[in-house]
């Protein structure tokens, strides 16, 4: 018998615009200028420079300008203006400070980024442009550190979804065995054991202590992850030498193969490039985006034209259909791209004065016990954005500061009570953490409940587990893992 049920269905379409700026979202500073140059290489449409009907409506204000200058005293703007002693950076829109001197010192980066370097070497792998696609999409996953952290399955959802590519787990699995195979060694592994065998299946497997880390890494991991060496000789009927020889080859190994390019305050790691700028003036705090890289955008007035003499000539337009939809295509998608950009920058600057007016206090000193709790649903309240908007706009993006250049990451933490009911971020209790940490015998290291007694002792009433949580984000081990090992 046919059993026929009615069921109803919510589905959401994005649309290419919704897409684009999805997209542009992401893209940090460093690399929005690699994007606009790809656009514009892309589509004969999209021009650089800023839109020709602007231009002339600010040639007729300067017109009236001079006009009225010239009234009150004969000083020129040739005598002010030297093309040859100014950068034509100085000559656009919030690139200037009052404080213009340290403008001029904000660090830029240089060469590559992480993940455009690993897109670069995959690319030269790739053969077909269908490969590129899902590629970009893997490594763009990648963090920092070079992990993979997302579900392969998710990520076949989210190319069907939001670029309306359809994939399996097996194409994306193959893609990824490539991309395992670039440099450094260990990049989009999903975990720890992954990434450490990744880079000693590089090694010559020949070296009897090579061969030997590997298999213990294989069979073995979570026995010497924990330390249990004896077990580990046990099994594999070594001696203590050999055990060793293994412990040395790990210690070889990068258990980050993102590098040092993964912590946002490393200075010297490698420069970086703020999308934001916050200056303090005689007026209190001015925030602008950094557009410095970024030229302006406009549409084709020649491919403008072009349309509009297709459609004046109706009986040339029956015969040039192909071409007129080829430049209405291209149109259409130089005004979504040059909408897109707006809005990106609305966007940015919407949710950056949302955190600024958020943690004021802490701007105003740059003061790290000023920072209030926040997460990104009270950014979202404050800008009506939605939470996703926010955690993209987040991530990847930094703020040049006058105490310094910081991830907006930095900013969110979560919230809660200490004794006296004041309300504490929880990145101040990760600092008591740290301190108590650096200051632990190492012979005999704190364990979680003693470290809750130290917090609990100090007002804080949080549990071990919690405890636990925290330390773990600050990527440090289990106390019998922190112990030292004598003799």
């Amino acid at each position: 018998m046919l059993d026929q049920k009615l069921q109803q269905k919510l589905l959401q379409k994005l649309s290419p615009q919704q897409i684009q700026m999805i997209k542009l979202l992401e893209v940090p500073a460093m690399q929005m200028e690699q994007r606009i140059k790809k656009e514009l290489e892309e589509n004969p449409a999209l021009e650089e420079g800023p839109d020709e009907d602007d231009v002339r409506a600010e040639q007729e204000d300067d017109i009236d300008d001079e006009q009225d200058q010239s009234e009150q005293d004969e000083f020129g703007l040739d005598d002010y203006l030297n093309d040859e002693d100014i950068p034509d950076y100085r000559l656009q829109v919030n690139n200037v400070s009052k404080d213009d001197d340290r403008r001029d010192q904000i660090p830029y980066a240089s060469g590559s980024s992480f993940h455009e370097n690993l897109t670069s070497q995959f690319n030269l792998r790739s053969d077909t442009e269908r490969q590129e696609i899902l590629g970009e999409y893997i490594i763009g996953n990648i963090d920092d550190d070079g992990y993979l952290r997302r579900e392969v399955e998710n990520m076949v959802d989210d190319l069907a979804f939001l670029q309306n590519v359809t994939t399996d787990e097996e194409e994306l699995n193959a893609i990824l065995k490539i991309i395992q195979d670039l440099e450094p060694a260990g990049v989009g592994a999903r975990d720890l054991r992954e990434c450490l065998l990744l880079q000693i299946e590089r090694k010559d497997q020949s070296v009897p202590a090579v061969a030997l880390t590997r298999t213990v890494l294989t069979d073995y991991f979570e026995e010497f992850s924990r330390r249990h060496y004896e077990k580990i000789m046990s099994k594999l009927m070594i001696s203590e030498e050999e055990m060793k020889s293994v412990i040395d080859e790990v210690l070889k190994l990068n258990p980050k193969p993102g590098g040092v390019a993964g912590d946002p305050f490393s200075r010297s790691a490698q420069q970086i490039i703020p999308d934001f700028i916050l200056d303090q003036t005689d007026e209190g705090l001015e925030l602008s985006l950094n557009n410095r890289n970024i030229p302006e955008l406009r549409i084709s007035r020649g491919y403008s034209d072009m349309l509009e003499s297709y459609s004046r000539d109706k009986a040339s337009g029956k015969q040039n259909r192909d071409a007129i939809m080829f430049v209405k295509q291209k149109l259409d998608s130089a005004k979504w791209f040059i909408d897109a950009m707006r809005q990106r920058q609305n966007t940015l600057l919407l949710t950056m004065n949302a955190i600024l007016e958020y943690q004021k206090e802490y701007f105003e000193e740059g003061d790290d016990t000023r920072l209030r709790p926040m997460i990104l649903k009270d950014v979202a309240e404050m800008t009506g954005l939605d939470i996703s908007t926010i955690s993209r706009v987040a991530n990847s993006k930094y703020i040049q500061t006058h105490f310094g250049i910081y991830p907006l990451k930095f900013f969110f933490s979560e919230g809660m009570q200490t004794d006296a009911g004041d309300e504490v971020s929880t990145r101040e209790i990760k600092r008591i953490l740290q301190e108590c940490l650096s200051n632990e015998d190492k012979r005999k290291p704190l364990t979680d409940e003693k470290l809750t007694k130290i917090l609990q002792e100090k007002g804080y009433q949080i549990a071990r587990r919690t405890v636990a949580k925290y330390r773990e984000q600050l990527n440090i081990p289990v106390a019998r893992m922190r112990k030292e090992i004598t003799g």
